[in-house]
């Protein structure tokens, strides 16, 4: 392919819809193939507007605004980061002639867990929990009723475990529901009642659809969540050859549904040898930062080269782990301080997000580490986050 020369009339140019972390890193990739970038998001300096061409801040839930910036800026890739993203318009202007990263069907089911779980469990065949849908309280309360304790409430339209909760008895049900609704994401007003499965661990597994290469994977990544919310990976995970290769049918399923060409995160529980089909996200992972130290690629370098037809070659270096760092106070222009206690160690890297403001359990930063053993990848991933102080207003 041609790349063209970026700020110019030839430039080869990526709408990022959603500046966080993860975009940041997308875009310090694509600077490097000179790319001209745009990055978008709800608020300003977000991260990866912090190292881009140029960015917008709009509500990106309001079609109109995300379609006046794609008519003004006419980008060869819309490239969504995040999911509070008014997935109709995508649609819409892919039908237009558009390109959608990595297309506008996969944005739009994954976002909505409705649509994602019924084509995996119902369309595709794929093993997942048992499962409910519900609106209002009663029909929550009858969810779990028939699903029997303890369940798992989501919003259907959320991410990184916001709204998500396990309820153990009937004197959790209320705080679970309004918790739910008050964290959704979107448009949808529905939460998913799942069957609470008692699981070894859990995975994401990296999956890549290419144009010329067929569906790549990259090695199991293992993760420890928070309340639904990503602390810590590590790669690789081990888990039994019947259960990884299941892991892969399901993976290469349910993205060829989906299609397009990109980076997916594949999420599944895995006991012994039997495997469940959790979610899926159609753009780089948070567990996947681990790629950043433990392959030759990381998963937004993969991501990029997807997108635009260019050879991949995933390598497993070595171990590797991740683990971050948060704020506990609501703050502006946030300081940090440890920096030289957390790299004393070799094969120790971290990466601050510069986010302009903090809250509670926000994540600000994150340690990465390989070593020669996923064990000692984690002992230097912890340590050097833990070493990490976030002064929420700085002066």
């Amino acid at each position: 392919m041609r790349i063209g020369t970026p700020l110019s009339q030839n430039a080869t140019k990526v709408l990022l819809l959603g500046s966080g972390e993860l975009g940041k890193e997308f875009v310090i990739e694509a600077m490097r193939l000179g790319i001209e970038v745009v990055a978008v998001d709800s608020y300003q300096f977000a991260p990866a507007q912090q190292v881009a061409h140029r960015y917008y801040v709009v509500d990106m839930r309001d079609g109109r605004q995300i379609k006046n910036i794609v008519y003004r800026e006419k980008p060869d890739f819309i490239v969504p980061e995040i999911e509070a993203i008014d997935t109709d318009t995508l649609l819409e202007l892919e039908k237009e002639g558009f390109t959608v990263v990595p297309s506008g069907k996969a944005v739009k089911y994954t976002m909505d867990r409705i649509g994602i779980r019924r084509l995996a469990a119902e369309e595709l065949g794929l093993k997942t929990s048992a499962y409910r849908f519900a609106e209002s309280f009663d029909e929550f309360k009858q969810a779990v009723k028939e699903l029997g304790y303890p369940v798992v409430v989501k919003p259907v339209m959320s991410s990184s475990g916001k709204g998500q909760s396990v309820v153990k008895d009937e004197s959790q049900l209320e705080h679970a529901f309004k918790y739910a609704k008050e964290n959704a994401r979107g448009k949808g007003n529905a939460l998913i009642v799942e069957e609470f499965i008692n699981f070894d661990f859990e995975i994401t597994l990296l999956t890549v659809r290419t144009k010329n290469q067929g569906t790549l994977f990259c090695p199991p990544i293992g993760h420890f969540q928070v309340e639904g919310d990503y602390h810590e990976s590590w790669q690789p995970q081990p888990m039994s050859e019947v259960a990884l290769e299941k892991a892969k049918e399901m993976a290469k399923a349910v993205t060829d549904a989906l299609g397009g060409y990109g980076i997916f995160g594949c999420e599944f529980f895995v006991k012994g040898d039997t495997v469940w089909f959790s979610e899926v996200s159609p753009r780089p992972h948070d567990t996947g930062m681990v790629t950043m130290a433990s392959q030759n690629m990381s998963e937004f370098e993969i991501h990029l080269r997807a997108i635009l037809g260019l050879p991949i070659h995933i390598e497993l270096l070595s171990p590797g782990a991740s683990y971050c760092f948060h704020a506990k106070e609501n703050g502006v222009a946030p300081l940090y301080e440890g920096l030289e206690e957390a790299l004393k160690e070799p094969n120790v890297w971290v990466r601050i997000f510069g986010k302009p403001t903090t809250r509670p359990k926000r994540r600000m930063g994150v340690a990465v580490a390989r070593a020669e053993t996923v064990e000692e990848a984690r002992r230097k991933a912890r340590e050097a986050a833990m070493k990490m102080r976030v002064i929420e207003n700085g002066s």
